[in-house]
């Protein structure tokens, strides 16, 4: 007997997630943030490159004081991380277009090469260079990693995912809307503060001990990501390049 059209017995399929919106591809760029994060702050000028909050205070509290030179330099990596998030809102539709791979696969390539270069610096080297370099890629990748699993992510700063953390806290707690999805959330939140801490101690370690050549370190993670996107959008997703990824 053929089931009839509308019947209670065709079951709705399970929205398809991309190999980009998974979760180990944002644990993953996480830990390449922390990573990131101590390697600006710790030999490369003093500032933060994952985010720009702290850029803002730091260039408030110079301008206080009346030093105008020292507050127009955190307008620096301010400055290249707005251009990251000009470019990667604009570039994704003329990717798409292509019909090759999906931006989000590109702009891991992007930051293989930006991190190669940057590892080549000399000590002496101008800190600005790997600031602009690393603000301008941790724009682009918070821009575009947005989601994982139907999640709403950030892969390179912590204080949303501190946030949903005790959002989580709270509705576990008060049993408050389906506790498994609850439970999930808080699991990764976790996950995700603790994958970037992580990449800061390893990040610190390196560059106590190799300087510069630290941020070569960062190679490792950002390649498993890069060969793995690339590998599906050939193999895999090449029917759903089309496809938007959730969040966007």
């Amino acid at each position: 007997m053929k089931k009839l059209k509308g019947s209670n017995n065709i079951t709705k399929e399970k929205p398809q997630i991309l190999e980009c919106e998974k979760t180990w591809v944002f644990v993953t760029l996480m830990f390449v943030a922390g990573f990131y994060g101590a390697y600006t702050y710790s030999i490369r000028g003093g500032v933060f490159c994952n985010a720009q909050t702290a850029n803002f205070i730091f260039m408030a509290m110079e301008l206080s004081k009346g030093q105008w030179l020292g507050g127009l330099y955190y307008f620096i990596p301010m400055f290249a991380y707005l251009v990251g998030a000009i470019v990667s809102e604009s570039i994704p539709s003329t990717i798409k277009k292509s019909g090759f791979i999906r931006w989000d696969t590109l702009l891991v390539f992007i930051e293989i090469i930006v991190v190669i270069f940057i590892g080549f610096l000399p000590e002496t080297a101008p800190f600005q260079i790997s600031q602009i370099a690393i603000n301008f890629i941790c724009s682009m990748q918070y821009n575009t990693f947005r989601q994982s699993d139907g999640i709403p992510m950030a892969t390179t700063f912590c204080t949303n995912h501190l946030r949903q953390t005790g959002v989580s806290i709270v509705k576990i707690v008060k049993r408050k809307g389906d506790m498994n999805e609850n439970i999930k959330r808080f699991v990764s939140h976790i996950l995700m503060l603790f994958v970037f801490v992580c990449g800061g101690i390893v990040s610190a370690a390196f560059c106590y001990i190799i300087m510069g050549k630290a941020i070569w370190i960062a190679l490792i993670p950002l390649i498993i990501v890069f060969v793995r996107l690339l590998y599906v959008d050939v193999k895999n997703e090449n029917n759903s390049l089309s496809k938007t990824p959730k969040g966007h």
